[in-house]
């Protein structure tokens, strides 16, 4: 895209905004990202990212887009102390086994993270970063009909709005975004916002990490069921530390003192994350948050919309934490942006926002369609069918390496979600559920394979 003489405004200074900057900064002859807080220039939590507090993880498509946009950040990230290896995972009441070809994770915490990222980016040449900055609104010109700038305000004595002109904003501001008031403002219709209700709650809190814990696992990730709709991740982090989340949904959640918090844990359907946290020195309080609903906003469904105007991130589409799809869904995003960018200024909104949507389908219908299960709603047919499916091959995965890596590569978002509906993996599945098919889900003991990796 030719605009080497434009500036290209972020709102936002969050994954999602670090990535567009990245993007953009290809593209424009300066990338001025605003943000609120006051941003440290060491790896310190901050206000404007509460969920920092809790575990994050980096799955494997966002690894491998981040390290495209940023070569040698896992490298550098493990220099830093963030431990690279392996996880198990206890989904539909089981230990999947482990397949010999199952790639490392890179377990990092999220201010880690940002803040390796942020370094990253302010050391390109045409960023900018004004921390301490409130967007006030957008700046249109042509009728409304296109967006050319952004009254901020800077967070100082004696401060005035002013206007930032620009050929290009995105807005990375996450999930309290104002772009679809703002666009009411400028007389066009707000996007419609679909919300799946979780009522989830979830704590974290960190412990020390010794050698041998897990017997070298950096992560063990427990799934809930209709059954039991707790979950939790305890998640190997630098600094030789874990850190330890609880979630329940609809109303169940984790107390923060310390016998609530233990008592939560021993009740998840397997006793390994009560056991690691009785025998690990605490490091923190536990810290809780709640998240009411998964909630995406369909800007590529809008027949009128502003030129000179994106949105990126947790702003278009927010997803139950536990499926920590976040953080790697925004850089598929940027992907999409990157993309966009290059084939031209042209109708440059809807082009995105079609591909951005493409990018979120799959994580959206994996998240809903399992926040649908566990919340009891009565399904169609189809949907209760897939769900059977879905049990058999979670309950075959325990045995079957090749049936759990085909879900682990979904999880991931290395493969769509059909994958699983491959005659081959069918067939495993089909075939592996009449090996098991008179024991339940719940009553199978857990098995892990060890890798041999």
């Amino acid at each position: 895209m030719e605009q080497r003489s434009a500036t290209a405004i972020v709102i936002g200074g969050s994954i999602a905004g670090l990535l567009a900057a990245r993007v953009l900064s290809d593209h424009f002859t300066q990338v001025v990202v605003l943000e609120r807080d006051a941003l440290p220039e060491t790896v310190a939590h901050r206000k404007g990212t509460p969920q920092s507090h809790h575990a994050h993880a980096l799955l494997g498509q966002g690894q491998r887009i981040m390290e495209a946009f940023f070569p040698g950040l896992t490298d550098t990230l493990v220099q830093q102390g963030a431990p690279l290896g392996y996880g198990r995972f206890f989904f539909g009441g089981g230990y999947f086994a482990r397949h010999a070809q199952t790639l490392p994770t890179l377990y990092v915490s999220r201010p880690c993270l940002e803040a390796e990222v942020r370094r990253r980016v302010r050391a390109l040449s045409c960023v900018r970063v004004v921390d301490r900055c409130d967007a006030l609104g957008l700046v249109a010109g042509e009728g409304n009909r296109r967006i050319t700038g952004v009254r901020i305000l800077r967070r100082q004595d004696g401060a005035a709005a002013e206007i930032l002109p620009a050929a290009l904003v995105v807005d990375a501001s996450g999930r309290g975004s104002r772009t679809p008031a703002w666009l009411e403002e400028l007389g066009y219709a707000a996007p419609a916002v679909d919300l799946v209700e979780v009522g989830m709650g979830y704590a974290s809190r960190l412990y020390a990490r010794k050698l041998g814990d897990l017997d070298g696992d950096l992560l063990i990730n427990v799934a809930p069921t209709p059954q039991n709709r707790r979950a939790s991740a305890a998640l190997a982090q630098e600094g030789d530390r874990w850190i330890v989340t609880l979630a329940g949904y609809f109303g169940d959640h984790p107390p923060t003192d310390e016998a609530g918090f233990r008592d939560f844990a021993r009740k998840l359907p397997t006793p390994d994350i009560y056991e690691l946290i009785a025998s690990a020195a605490p490091l923190s309080d536990p810290v809780p948050f709640k998240f009411p609903a998964n909630q995406r906003r369909r800007y590529e469904r809008l027949a009128e919309f502003p030129a000179g105007l994106l949105v990126l991130g947790d702003a278009i589409c927010s997803f139950t934490p536990i499926y920590g799809q976040g953080m790697s869904t925004a850089t598929m995003q940027a992907q999409a942006l990157q993309a966009c960018l290059a084939q031209g200024p042209v109708d440059l909104e809807r082009r995105f926002f079609r591909q951005a949507a493409a990018a979120i389908d799959n994580p959206w219908n994996l998240t809903v369609g399992n926040d649908q299960r566990l919340s009891g709603a009565a399904l169609p047919a189809p949907k209760r069918l897939l769900n059977w499916y879905m049990a058999r091959l979670q309950l075959v995965a325990r045995r079957d390496p090749e049936v759990a890596l085909a879900f682990l590569k979904v999880g991931s978002l290395f493969a769509a979600p059909p994958s699983l509906l491959h005659p081959r993996i069918a067939l495993r599945v089909l075939k592996g559920s009449r090996l098991v098919g008179s024991t339940s889900a719940q009553g199978v003991a857990p098995f892990v394979q060890k890798s041999s990796s």
